[in-house]
């Protein structure tokens, strides 16, 4: 990152990043919808970590708006198939809100969707998206695979794999990976460091394991945080010592 002082603090450690967030990071907790605070708030941090010379792509879900199980369960009304294929379309609606936003700061920004709507974003193609994010363009990846029964972590996964992302940052609402949920559990322990077969073998709530796997093939560092933290995307970026990660290396990614 030769365009950054070397004296910066939140000098990126990464040049190629998909940060993954779920729907409910555009939301207010325990309330559905698109919250325009919350949803700025990531824009402004999106924005200052674009401006340090990353390429930045947003994989994001839309959890806060649908989700396909909520129709599925218990219901032969509406298949599975269709009950997904609406979760995947909430997703562009994170999507659009967040490019507005980002806009609205003057970040030049793209929407792809795995799930073709020429009137209202561009196809996913993965040569045009790295073009985008060479351009210095926040790329926002939506609808997921564009396929039901997949989750839009291995959305994510599969997305970082074929851009050659550097690292995959998974957002979350607690600090890191937990021996079990925290808010059930006090005497749950937060790991600094995992490999991937830990994940798999302790069932440990991080990912879905396709996406694990996914990452293992080619030993793609996965870094869970909490990005609610003012700052948090940056200091991710940069390396700072929060989270987990997750990966089979020696010493950090």
């Amino acid at each position: 990152m030769e365009d950054v002082p070397s004296s910066d603090p939140l000098r990126p450690k990464f040049k190629r990043v998909v940060l993954k967030l779920s729907g409910e990071s555009f939301g207010v907790s325990g309330k559905t919808g698109i919250s325009l605070d919350e949803t700025l708030s990531i824009a402004r941090q999106a924005k200052r970590v674009v401006e340090r010379g990353v390429e930045l792509a947003i994989v994001v879900g839309g959890g806060n708006l649908i989700r396909g199980a909520q129709f599925s369960a218990g219901s032969s009304i509406i298949k599975d198939t269709t009950a997904d294929n609406m979760g995947m379309l909430s997703t562009v609606m994170n999507a659009l809100a967040l490019q507005d936003a980002l806009e609205s700061l003057n970040c030049e920004t793209r929407v792809q969707s795995a799930v073709h709507m020429h009137t209202v974003c561009e196809p996913y193609v993965r040569r045009r998206c790295m073009r985008h994010l060479e351009k210095g363009r926040v790329v926002i990846l939506a609808g997921g695979t564009g396929n039901p029964f997949v989750t839009t972590d291995t959305a994510a996964a599969l997305r970082a794999r074929e851009i050659e992302a550097q690292i995959l940052l998974k957002a979350t609402k607690v600090d890191g990976v937990y021996s079990a949920p925290p808010e059930i559990n006090p005497h749950a322990v937060r790991y600094e460091r995992l490999t991937y077969d830990q994940v798999i073998k302790d069932t440990l709530r991080v990912m879905d394991i396709s996406a694990i796997e996914m990452c293992q093939k080619i030993n793609l560092p996965i870094l869970v945080f909490e990005f609610k933290r003012e700052g948090n995307i940056e200091r991710a970026i940069a390396g700072h010592p929060i989270g987990t990660i997750i990966w089979a290396g020696e010493g950090s990614p």
